[in-house]
């Protein structure tokens, strides 16, 4: 059978086991809506919890990124599994116990202010529209190669199915949609990694096989070192980034990590603060299983990719090549007029485009997988991104109608009202979030590490603080979140899309101009530090909290027995 009919028969399985799942487990209730109900199984809201955390981002584009930055990319790596370690022992408990539905509930309660929580919501919305852009134009590119339509026709295609389940499901049928998304995706990730690791070096074990030798007796990691050399790259193993840069963007994607809405509100969907920290030690767990083996499926990726079209005749070029050619995803263009595709690192004379997006895709393509082993791994690729939009969209819905309709415009709305609006904010949500999966900012991960500094730069302060600090104030809090997402978004719009300095096009000569040499994907950091510094400051010189905020601050740092009768 061809890919594309394999491609038809698994995404349809995949596709049809997350819509019934939606129907047996849609939300009868605005609890059911926000966080099913609070009754999800540590193993359960554990694969959920990896599901909604590994996006498109860790699926289809982290491996791209390492396998055309090499050990510059162990950033990602190193951020966001560091990060979801501070989210778990930090914070996960903490704000299981005071137990609110939203990030923008927990910051409007702790700082008794209506201003505070519509500052959060904004802020919850200006992250996760970040966010949800990268998934959409993930699915996209799922779409335009596999279901051969077109980027713009995926993405319209994944609205409508993210829209079904997330509308009609809300967290119940999300959490139980998400738990069968993990299976696919997982498995999907392995098989070509293993099936490339035996391949290419005769072990099994990706891990392994990355530093192994091959059929020559050199190293593999020895061998793409050699190939990028040769065509004017540095050393696939050495890093080029300065240490300040790589230290920003691991702790901006880190901490942005412990800000991020959608992942925080996983916690209130177990029953008791133990179980939160239970879901969390098996989602880190989970979530290792791909990231430890990102690296191997970067370096097959890579060195199979430069054995197979650098310095070859473009008309001998093999199938996978043409038919991503169609996506318009990878190109090239004979700038010498010797039929020969010229790969290499100096821009004047390469003739190879690749978007880094499709390196995952194709690895099974261009290392000749059987078909059903390549279309595995694009019903693999879309659970992925559709696991993760779907959990975005539902922070997006709820900070809308629970937040912002139900506590602030309108208290007396009846439960069933909330739900319908809630339903309404996703309905909404998706068309903007479309939008934004056509018409991209960049690429996928490069999207996704905009949205962890955007969480850094607001969120993680005012959690942080509102914790373990019981004298923050309201003012102090708010000051700090607005200063910290405006700086950042500043500096996004001006170093990532050249808004002050003429355009996208111009934003490769801005690269000169980064403050302390941070790139835009690191400077969460900074704002990051600003906030804290603002926050603080503006709390020195306002009035302390009332008693019973300070109260309810020391109560949730209890570490006791408590946590069983804090179960609600």
């Amino acid at each position: 059978m061809s890919v594309q009919l394999w491609t038809y028969i698994l995404v349809g399985i995949t596709f049809t086991l997350y819509i019934g799942i939606a129907i047996w487990s849609r939300a009868g209730s605005t609890k059911e809506f926000y966080v099913a109900g609070g009754g999800v199984s540590p193993l359960a809201n554990g694969m959920a919890t990896a599901a909604d955390w590994m996006s498109a981002a860790s699926f289809i584009s982290m491996a791209g990124i390492i396998s055309f930055a090499g050990y510059d990319g162990a950033v990602y790596l190193m951020g966001w599994t560091g990060g979801y370690v501070l989210l778990a022992l930090l914070l996960a408990p903490y704000l299981r116990k005071f137990g609110k539905f939203t990030v923008p509930d927990f910051i409007g309660e702790r700082y008794y202010s209506k201003t505070a929580r519509i500052v959060a919501v904004i802020c919850a919305l200006i992250v996760s529209f970040t966010y949800v852009a990268g998934q959409m134009r993930g699915v996209g590119i799922v779409f335009s190669r596999f279901l051969e339509v077109d980027i713009d026709t995926g993405v319209i295609i994944g609205m409508v199915i993210v829209l079904f389940y997330a509308v009609l499901g809300g967290m119940k049928g999300i959490t139980y949609t998400q738990v069968a998304q993990y299976c696919v995706l997982i498995f999907a990730f392995m098989v070509p990694a293993i099936f490339i690791s035996i391949q290419m070096t005769g072990n099994p074990i990706p891990q392994l096989g990355m530093g192994s030798t091959i059929a020559d007796g050199t190293y593999l990691l020895d061998k793409l070192d050699g190939l990028s050399t040769e065509l004017g790259f540095s050393e696939y193993t050495n890093g080029s980034k300065n240490l300040i840069d790589v230290f920003a963007i691991t702790f901006a994607l880190m901490v942005g990590t412990a800000g991020l809405p959608h992942v925080i509100v996983r916690f209130f969907t177990v029953k008791r603060v133990k179980d939160a920290r239970k879901s969390a030690g098996l989602a880190l767990l989970l979530i290792a299983i791909l990231y430890t083996t990102a690296p191997a499926v970067a370096v097959f990726a890579r060195t199979n990719l430069i054995e197979t079209v650098s310095g070859k005749d473009y008309d001998a070029m093999p199938e996978w090549f043409k038919n991503w050619e169609t996506t318009g995803l990878i190109g090239h263009d004979d700038k010498n007029g010797d039929g020969k595709i010229q790969y290499v690192a100096n821009p004047e004379i390469n003739e190879l485009k690749v978007d880094r997006d499709i390196m995952v895709l194709a690895n099974p393509e261009i290392a000749n997988l059987p078909a059903w082993v390549i279309a595995l791994v694009a019903a693999g690729g879309l659970a992925a991104a559709l696991s993760t939009a779907a959990g975005l969209l539902l922070v997006i819905s709820s900070s809308v109608s629970h937040d912002l309709i139900k506590n602030v415009f309108n208290p007396d709305l009846s439960e069933k009202g909330e739900l319908w609006a809630a339903r309404l904010s996703a309905v909404g949500a998706v068309c903007v979030a479309g939008y934004f999966g056509i018409n991209p900012p960049g690429f996928v991960a490069a999207v996704v590490a905009l949205a962890f500094g955007l969480a850094a730069a607001s969120f993680f302060p005012a959690i942080i603080l509102g914790i373990f600090y019981k004298k923050m104030n309201s003012k102090g809090a708010i000051t700090g979140m607005v200063v910290g997402i405006s700086l950042m978004l500043f500096y996004m719009l001006k170093f990532k899309f050249g808004i002050f300095d003429g355009g996208k096009e111009a934003v490769a000569g801005l690269k000169d101009g980064w403050w302390f040499g941070i790139s835009p994907e690191g400077f969460g950091t900074i704002a990051m530090v600003v906030n804290f510094v603002v926050a603080l400051v503006v709390n020195k010189f306002t009035e302390e909290p009332p008693e019973e905020v300070q109260d309810i601050v020391e109560n949730i740092r209890i570490p006791s027995g408590a946590g069983e009768a804090s179960a609600h």
